[in-house]
């Protein structure tokens, strides 16, 4: 298991989806790339100045949007994953 650091959060992608809402099939090339993903590990958080820690504000389990070209592929055990700092999440899908 991948535990991030301080204050990173680790994501396992969701599929693209393969159709329009219309029922238009998509190909490979044409859809594009989801920026949402499923929190699996979080890290402890972030010292802040004062020397308090600042816990991340994401729990596994959730549904988030986070910026699109702000993350670290990497794969473990034949699955994909992205590892993101908390301020590149923008929202929790609820």
């Amino acid at each position: 298991m991948i535990q991030p650091l301080l204050d990173r959060v680790l994501l396992e992608k969701k599929e693209a989806e393969k159709t329009t809402a219309s029922g238009i099939i998509l190909s490979e090339s044409s859809s594009e790339k989801p920026s949402s993903a499923i929190v699996v590990a979080v890290g402890p958080g972030k010292l802040d100045d004062n020397g308090k820690l600042v816990e991340v504000g994401v729990q596994v389990g959730d549904t988030v949007i986070f910026k699109q070209y702000s993350t670290t592929e990497i794969k473990d055990n034949g699955k994909d994953y992205l590892i993101v700092d908390s301020k590149d999440i923008l929202a929790v899908v609820k």
